[in-house]
């Protein structure tokens, strides 16, 4: 990757260097092996990741934001760190870490950019030299070419400083939710204009690559978190959204959540005729068992499962099982290289296109329009492919807004519209990781993403609990959070072990509720905590449940996600390790949790002063807005949500045709 100019001065970037360092050092080798003595003998310093980190912070920071870096940097030179030895930097690392929150977060950022650099940064050939010490491939086969995958959406080319489009219908996202609505407006004989914050890429720009796809896919590069770290947060960014780089579990809205939904207002979802809408989603998306198999996490989980007693199923998936392809599927959070995952992009979006819609991509849409409380259009900020940039105004009467519940509240907030509502009430699946080592090697990116689920927990406390599931194994994100006492420890650990782990995770029905707000650059801000005391035992209760698992399977070492040790290994009480769990820090930044489902932070509802929109999907403040993704939801579905999304979309899509 290509360093950005400098932000930092000297002082800065040679204790940026030395942090570097101190995470991953160079380490002593008297082994005979030279692919491990030449990884042992690189250190953060040989990859340059100081650079990237820094060349980072110049293309993705505002001036204020490295400054508050610069000031942890400052903090540190203070004491001459970068001249310390490295087991003294080792400590004082720690000590600033816990001298408060916002040092703890600077520094596990620091950490998080360093691992994800020195793991996952490829060379000019596709590869780093470290994935060798740990038994990681790398990618295992090359993209397509231009003509064997080539691009048939109708991406429309902007230019100059202005430009206008006008359109019976503006859809701002091209996600699960925007997706259904762009092509069900089209074909329902609207002329229509989509805008995609991201880039349009197919199969042809899917290289299997941990770094690139994060940064190209993403939300924030993949990068983002709730504001004080509680939570990373992993949503697309792409032309087809989250449908791009998903897991494919499609699980259909569960009836007692559509009964619940009915109680807030929401029209129809408790109908039978409602089905229709899941059906045809289900038929376009071709979703089937068919192609579901299980890798070997998924096998361990099964067995955990099984000696524990707990029922378990093989997934439904949006597949095509003529060219599902098991060996790279492990792959498929960085987009499916083969085709196979049937996408909005490979489904509703090219309906949409075949039937006459405009799309724009790198749009960031900045305010909605309106006149006498009327949807009037979009303003937005297109980067063009030759870096630049368009104001880009689309005239329309109707603007669907399906920029996930992270962007849609934003947008409203920007634009001043929606009420108190929008951006309260946010949910996001909370999600836990416990990773097991076992003798076996059990390679964690050969396989399918996610293949099988549990409920055995979903209703653990009333209507509230967690699924178990299981997840590819992402060498630079495990990296990040593998149990850290120092440099050497955790990279002799790490290369040892990591063909050897199996990810076991959570995804939990939060009970509780974030917000979305907006800065004073009106860019969101995600505002989270486990501090509601249900989310917080099913938490803890995930944890446990997945070591029992794990160690029910036959693991021979087990630990949680937190910054302190949490682990157990064989011999050792294991119902100790169980109390620790319990006892353990769920504040922000001491345990990693995640979420890939962000839900409601623009609600459905019949009360304008809980929702957003009515029980149609159109704002109460503004006609001519609706709402068209997961955070229309009134509550969190507790299931891996597409299915959802889609549904209701095309429900939705169907209200906006009948006003016509």
């Amino acid at each position: 990757m290509a360093v950005m100019a400098g932000v930092l001065d000297e002082t800065r970037r040679r204790t940026l260097e030395a942090l570097c360092d101190t995470i991953v050092p160079a380490v002593p080798y008297d082994g005979d092996d030279e692919t491990m003595r030449a990884y042992m003998a690189r250190s953060a310093s040989d990859m340059g990741v100081a650079a990237q980190i820094e060349g980072l912070m110049a293309q993705a920071m505002l001036p204020e934001e490295i400054e508050g870096f610069g000031q942890l940097l400052d903090g540190l030179s203070a004491g001459d760190f970068a001249s310390l030895p490295l087991e003294v930097r080792t400590q004082v690392l720690k000590q600033v870490s816990a001298s408060g929150p916002e040092a703890k977060l600077g520094i596990k950022v620091f950490k998080g950019l360093t691992m994800l650099f020195f793991y996952a940064l490829p060379d000019e050939q596709g590869r780093n030299p470290n994935w060798d010490a740990l038994g990681y491939p790398g990618p295992v086969s090359a993209p397509p070419s231009a003509d064997e995958a080539p691009k048939t959406i109708n991406v429309e080319q902007v230019s100059g400083a202005e430009q206008t489009l006008t359109a019976d219908v503006c859809v701002v996202g091209s996600g699960a939710g925007g997706g259904v609505m762009a092509a069900e407006l089209a074909k329902g004989g609207k002329s229509v204009v989509v805008l995609e914050q991201g880039a349009y890429r197919n199969e042809q720009d899917f290289k299997q690559l941990e770094l690139p796809g994060s940064l190209e896919l993403y939300l924030g590069g993949g990068l983002l978190s709730s504001e004080d770290g509680s939570i990373s947060v992993l949503a697309g960014a792409t032309l087809g959204g989250g449908t791009i780089v998903n897991y494919m579990n499609c699980i259909r809205t569960p009836e007692h959540i559509r009964k619940e939904w009915a109680e807030h207002g929401m029209e129809g979802i408790d109908q039978l005729e409602y089905d229709q809408h899941i059906d045809a989603v289900w038929e376009r998306l071709q979703v089937n068992a068919e192609a579901t198999s299980q890798n070997r996490s998924h096998r361990k989980m099964i067995q955990g499962m099984e000696a524990c007693g707990f029922p378990w199923k093989p997934i439904t998936r949006n597949a095509d099982p003529a060219c599902d392809d098991p060996r790279v599927c492990g792959y498929c959070y960085t987009g499916c290289q083969r085709g196979c995952k049937q996408s909005t992009m490979k489904t509703y979006l090219q309906d949409a296109s075949d039937a006459g819609a405009k799309f724009v991509v790198g749009a960031r849409a900045e305010r909605i329009t309106t006149a006498d409380g009327r949807a009037t259009g979009v303003e937005a900020t297109v980067t063009n492919a030759d870096g630049s940039i368009t104001k880009l105004t689309v005239e329309a009467g109707t603007v669907v807004v399906s920029a996930g519940a992270v962007e849609s509240p934003a947008l409203l907030l920007r634009s001043g519209i929606g009420g108190a509502a929008a951006g309260k009430h946010l949910r996001l699946h909370p999600a836990a990781i416990v990773e097991g080592v076992y003798d076996e090697v059990i390679e964690g990116w050969i396989g399918q993403a996610q293949s099988a689920v549990s409920y055995q927990f979903a209703n653990m406390e009333g209507d509230w609990g967690f699924l178990i599931e299981s997840a590819p194994t992402a060498p630079a994100l495990i990296a990040a959070n593998w149990p850290f006492d120092d440099g050497a420890q955790h990279k002799r650990d790490f290369s040892a072990s990591l063909k050897h782990a199996a990810p076991f995770i959570t995804v939990a029905r939060d009970h509780g509720e974030g917000e979305v707000a907006i800065d004073a650059h009106g860019r969101a801000v995600v505002r989270w905590s486990l501090g509601d005391e249900i989310d917080r035992r099913i938490f803890v209760r995930g944890n446990q449940e997945l070591a029992k698992l794990h160690k029910a399977a036959g693991a021979k070492e087990i630990f949680t996600l937190h910054a302190e040790r949490t682990s157990w290994r064989e011999g050792e009480d294991f119902d100790a390790f169980l109390e620790q769990i319990e006892n353990a820090s769920y504040e922000p930044n001491d345990v990693a949790i995640f979420t890939a489902h962000q839900l409601c932070s623009c609600r459905m509802g019949s009360d304008p002063s809980t929702s957003v929109a009515n029980g149609k999907g159109e704002l109460h403040d503004t006609k001519g807005v609706w709402i068209g993704d997961a955070s229309a939801f009134p509550t969190a579905p507790g299931v891996n949500p597409m299915i959802s999304i889609m549904s209701l979309a095309h429900h939705t899509a169907g209200e906006i045709l009948k006003e016509a």
